[in-house]
C-alpha cells in the first residue's frame, strides 16, 4: 500500500507521546525485507510507529550507483503502509545526515516521543565506523534484527563486546531509568533474503562487492 504524504512527519515537530522506531538507510530501492524488519519490530518492542528514515546521502557508502533521493523515497513509500509505517525524507530536510546528529535533533523537535534505533546485523558490524557511536549508543535504545551473513559475526563483533553489559531483552528495552546508559537488544527473526544490492545487480546496476558474505537460506538466528 502507498502511504499518503500527510502521514509523513514534518520537520518542525510535535508533542505527542509516542514510541517511534527510527529504520534508517538509502533504500537504494527499499524493499520487502524492510517492511519485514520494521514489522517485527513494531510487535517485538511494542512500538506505535516505524519511521523509514530515507538518507540523503550515507557518508560509509560510494555515489556510484546510489539513485536519487525522491526515487528512494518513492521506493520506501511503497513499502510503507502510511499508518504505523511511514517513508520520511526529515533528514534530508532538517539538513542532516549523520545518525548522532539526527537523533538529537529528533529529540528536541519530537520532546515527548521515545525513539529507537532499528538496524540490521550488518549495521551493527560497522557500527564503529559512524561517528560519535559510543554517544549514539548512550543515548538511544537500539534494536538489532538478523541479515542473512553478518548476525553471528555482529553479535561477536566490536560494538556488540563493548556494549555487551547493555544488552537486556526486547521487551524491557525502553524500561531503562532516566539518565542510565541507554540499552540495546537482539530481537530473533526470520532472514529475509531481499537484499537492496542484489536487486540493483539484477536491473544491470553495480555488482556486490566482492567482498560481501555469502547468502544462507533464511533461518532464525538467535545469537
Amino acid at each position: 500500500m502507498k502511504q499518503a504524504d500527510g502521514h509523513a512527519p514534518g520537520p518542525r515537530g510535535d508533542s505527542r507521546r509516542r514510541r517511534i522506531g527510527l529504520l534508517g538507510g538509502s533504500f537504494n530501492p527499499a524493499h520487502p525485507g524492510h517492511r519485514h524488519v520494521a514489522e517485527r519490530a513494531l510487535r517485538a518492542l511494542r512500538l506505535d510507529e516505524v519511521w523509514l528514515l530515507v538518507s540523503p546521502g550515507n557518508p560509509l557508502k560510494p555515489r556510484a550507483g546510489m539513485a536519487p533521493l525522491a526515487e528512494r523515497l518513492e521506493s520506501a513509500r511503497r513499502v510503507a503502509d502510511g499508518r504505523r509505517i511511514i517513508a520520511t525524507d526529515i533528514e534530508a530536510r532538517m539538513g542532516l545526515r549523520e545518525t548522532e546528529r539526527t537523533l538529537s535533533r529528533l529529540r528536541r523537535r519530537f520532546p515527548r516521543a521515545r525513539f529507537v534505533w532499528i538496524m540490521g546485523a550488518d549495521n551493527l558490524v560497522q557500527f564503529p565506523r559512524w561517528r560519535r557511536w559510543h554517544r549514539l549508543a548512550k543515548r538511544t535504545p537500539m534494536a538489532v534484527l538478523p541479515r542473512p551473513g553478518w548476525t553471528r559475526r555482529a553479535m561477536h563483533g566490536a560494538a556488540a563486546s563493548t556494549l555487551r553489559r547493555h544488552r537486556t531483552r526486547p521487551g524491557r528495552l525502553l524500561a531503562c531509568p532516566p539518565g542510565a546508559h541507554a540499552r540495546w537488544t537482539f530481537i530473533p527473526a526470520r532472514e529475509h533474503p531481499a537484499s537492496a544490492t542484489a536487486i540493483r545487480a539484477a536491473r544491470g546496476g553495480p555488482s556486490p562487492s566482492a567482498t560481501a558474505p555469502s547468502q544462507p537460506r533464511p533461518r532464525t538466528t538467535i545469537p
